[in-house]
């Protein structure tokens, strides 16, 4: 199923969106949030499959998309340098803080979860901040049982679902404070996460994803997840290493290469610019970067 958190008149719905992603069938509020149903298990997604039958439907052009998921156990959990084309673009651009050779295993960090916009909703975007606000197209997955100290080989039973991100970063402030990215990487309501929940049993092919970043039309990222210098299955089993992994945990899987600040010239996001993001069979996210005051 593709969850979807909805406005619709005024109120805020828990969806499905139908094939071919022309409408969506409004489950009754009993259901509970997209949270609630990743939360739930198999009896809550059962549950909502059932209230399928006879749910109204509406076009999906009359519903509003908001972000899916709004209740986070923590900060987004986040991989850097998955795909090692992007790595190997960023050497000598990195402020002398990186590795000079690609690690043997998956980097992490994280974000704040206040990050988090919905697919249509726009970038904050205040030059007084930072000028250098970077694009970065990824797929996130959704955990949907606890564990840890996951088997790699089992890892896949974890995941509940996957969407389409963009962790907007500011590259200046990513370098600034002792070479950690947390700061570069929270700045409020920058990073669209959306435009639905897929659940996983309806991603067959998940290291086979085309992973796309536009900026005002013109492509800039373009990639398959089959590039990915570690699968999905490695980052959890890595992950929860003796770290508990919660069901409505979102981890981010990392970018591949075409970001804005390796380029030359470099290219970075500026006030009115249009951002859309797409992963395929999972969606698209568009967004346009705004001015907006945060300090």
């Amino acid at each position: 199923m593709k969850l979807a958190s909805v406005s619709v008149g005024g109120a805020r719905r828990t969806g499905v969106v139908l094939e071919p992603e022309a409408a969506v069938a409004l489950l009754p509020q009993v259901v509970g949030t997209v949270d609630d149903l990743v939360r739930g298990g198999p009896t809550a997604l059962d549950a909502a499959r059932s209230a399928l039958t006879g749910a109204p439907t509406v076009p999906l052009s009359e519903v509003r998309l908001e972000a899916p998921l709004r209740r986070f156990n923590r900060d987004v959990l986040c991989t850097g340098w998955n795909y090692t084309d992007h790595f190997e673009e960023s050497q000598g651009k990195r402020g002398g803080q990186d590795p000079v050779t690609r690690p043997a295993r998956p980097t992490f960090f994280t974000k704040g979860p206040d990050t988090v916009i919905g697919p249509v909703d726009d970038i904050a975007f205040d030059a007084r901040l930072s000028d250098q606000w970077d694009y970065e197209a990824e797929i996130a997955l959704v955990i949907g049982r606890d564990g840890r100290s996951i088997p790699e080989e089992k890892a896949r039973e974890h995941v509940f679902g996957y969407l389409v991100a963009n962790d907007v970063s500011q590259r200046d402030l990513q370098r600034a404070h002792g070479g950690q990215w947390l700061k570069g990487k929270s700045i409020d309501a920058t990073m669209p996460l959306g435009p639905w929940l897929t659940t996983a049993d309806e991603v067959t092919e998940p290291d086979d994803l085309r992973v796309q970043c536009e900026v005002n039309g013109v492509l800039l990222q373009n990639a398959s997840s089959s590039d990915m210098a570690f699968s999905f299955g490695r980052i959890i089993a890595e992950l929860s290493q003796g770290m508990t992994l919660r069901a409505g945990d979102v981890i981010l899987t990392g970018t591949p290469s075409g970001i804005g600040s390796a380029r030359d010239p470099q290219v970075f996001l500026r006030e009115g610019d249009l951002v859309v993001t797409r992963v395929s069979g999972l969606g698209e996210l568009r967004n346009r970067v705004v001015s907006t005051s945060l300090v």
